[in-house]
């Protein structure tokens, strides 16, 4: 018996270190699974901000397109190089300021900043029928302003109908200040 009390000796406070580390081991896991489901959270709020800037962007743009197919003269006045390309739309007070030529299709935008706008410029057009263009910039907005998407449509007018072609625009224009 003398013998098995001698072991119980050496193996005092064994027990203490290793409760210890597994607890350690078990709150850096804890700590590692709370950061990946953090940065999880943001992506999928950073993506959710920018699919609704592009969804305004693109409803803009559509609405914009009618408005230029319906209630805009034919663009067959249009002088200038043919196929050069519009270029206001590059310009920061044609969206914002006093000036701004901008139109706002929507009153609101749901949980958006601010409501999609679109600008509707005379293209020259890459025929020689005598027809014509407009280029339709759209920008919509994120939860915060400076989440933005900006989309484009090329709407061709020829004798045999409207064609219209589709881009996104990789970066904004102009840079803007932070709010």
């Amino acid at each position: 018996m003398k013998i098995r009390t001698g072991h119980r000796r050496h193996s005092r406070g064994v027990a203490l270190p290793i409760v210890l580390l597994i607890s350690s081991m078990l709150l850096v896991t804890a700590a590692a699974w709370l950061e990946a489901a953090l940065v999880g959270a943001r992506a999928t709020g950073n993506l959710q901000n920018r699919v609704q800037a592009f969804h305004g962007a693109d409803s803009a743009l559509l609405r914009c397109a009618r408005i230029a197919l319906d209630s805009l003269p034919q663009p067959s006045n249009v002088t200038g190089p043919l196929g050069s390309e519009p270029d206001k739309w590059r310009l920061k007070a044609s969206f914002e300021g006093a000036s701004a030529n901008a139109l706002m299709p929507f009153t609101t935008w749901p949980q958006a900043a601010k409501p999609p706008q679109c600008l509707i410029e005379a293209w020259p057009a890459s025929n020689r029928d005598g027809g014509g263009a407009f280029l339709i910039t759209a920008r919509g907005f994120g939860r915060r302003v400076v989440i933005e998407a900006w989309l484009q449509q090329q709407v061709e007018i020829t004798e045999s109908g409207a064609v219209a072609r589709w881009r996104r625009v990789a970066a904004k224009p102009f840079q803007t200040s932070s709010p």
